[in-house]
């Protein structure tokens, strides 16, 4: 299961458990499953994000390696 399938069945959790139409066992197996997929996504998240750097030049010209942040001025820090 990758990430995307995890998190659009986590949603369709959310949505039958909101509705109240299930029984108390029906809504915590779904609560339990829920629970499994929130999981699941936490540590593909943190996976990616260990894996997810950027090679950035100084300007003296030695590489250096930076964790990536999503910030484009960090990319900038060594022009």
């Amino acid at each position: 299961m990758n990430f995307e399938e995890a998190i659009k069945e986590l949603e369709q959790i959310v949505e039958k458990l909101e509705q109240g139409e299930l029984t108390l066992e029906q809504s915590l197996d779904m609560f339990q499953r829920g629970v499994a997929l929130s999981n699941l996504c936490a540590k593909m998240l943190d996976e990616a994000e260990q894996k997810v750097s950027i090679l950035i030049k100084n300007k003296d010209g030695t590489v250096v390696k930076q964790a990536f942040t999503g910030n484009q001025e960090d990319c900038m820090d060594g022009f």
